[in-house]
């Protein structure tokens, strides 16, 4: 991925021009889609993939960072999630919990990159205004930066504010594993249908003994009343064809 100036959109540049398009059906169940994305990492490390972009709708999951493992009320969050109809599991990124399910999108893009190391930084601020970018196009109002009291915090994080008075909701929320000679950006568009998402967070930060501000969890219909997954997803496919050839790719070419 190239330089971006500030403000400038999101630039792509696979090595070849191309980035290979999976959707992926169904999901695979919340642990195996969390899996199945580093086998992708490791694969691309190993040559057997070149760039490649997953989306999918996931399994209702809350994915706790390592630090989270860690509190006294963990296994009462754990508790709160299954009771919400969430299945709790550990990621290896860093960050705090963070709920999905499937009014959300998950997109992995992960490819081969002999600098993987060197432009992990600079790759945040990238998929950061990609993102806002593609969520612009279906008329929200979307920018990048953490806001005051967002769950699982971070400074990339996609925002959305409504066109009146209200407060500004995270949209979406980014982590990136990072081996030698490959990464992995896997971000959380949440779009549909955040009441879920909004209390079982509530329960797990409780137990947790986090602060945070419930009125940040949202979701991109609740600013663009009718907007769909299936209407982000193209957007987000018009946006990056701006800076990549896609191919449509099926997704038993994945399947090892």
């Amino acid at each position: 991925m190239s330089a971006m100036t500030p403000g400038a959109a999101a630039r792509l540049d696979p090595v070849d021009g191309k980035l290979a398009v999976v959707r992926q059906e169904r999901s695979l169940g919340a642990a195996r889609d969390l899996e199945f994305g580093l086998e992708l990492l490791a694969r691309a490390r190993s040559g057997s993939i070149g760039p490649t972009l997953r989306l999918y709708r996931p399994a209702p999951t809350v994915a706790f960072g390592q630090r989270d493992t860690r509190l006294p009320g963990f296994e009462t969050a754990e508790q709160a999630c299954r009771a919400n109809g969430f299945e709790p599991l550990v990621r290896r990124a860093g960050g705090r919990a963070a709920a999905y399910h499937e009014g959300t999108l998950i997109v992995d893009h992960v490819e081969p990159d002999a600098d993987a190391i060197a432009g992990s930084k600079t790759r945040f601020g990238h998929f950061g205004e990609l993102f806002a970018d593609a969520l612009r196009r279906v008329g929200v109002h979307a920018a990048v930066g953490e806001i005051p009291g967002e769950y699982c915090p971070g400074e990339y994080s996609v925002h959305g504010t409504p066109e009146t008075a209200g407060p500004r909701i995270k949209l979406v929320g980014t982590a990136q594993r990072v081996v030698a000679g490959a990464w992995l950006f896997s971000s959380v568009i949440v779009v549909e249908d955040s009441a879920p998402i909004r209390k079982v967070l509530t329960d797990c930060y409780a137990a947790l003994e986090l602060d945070w501000d419930p009125a940040t969890a949202g979701a991109a219909d609740d600013l663009v009343p009718g907007l769909t997954v299936d209407a982000v997803t193209e957007a987000l496919l018009d946006t990056y064809s701006g800076h990549a050839v896609l191919v449509p790719a099926p997704f038993s070419s994945l399947e090892a």
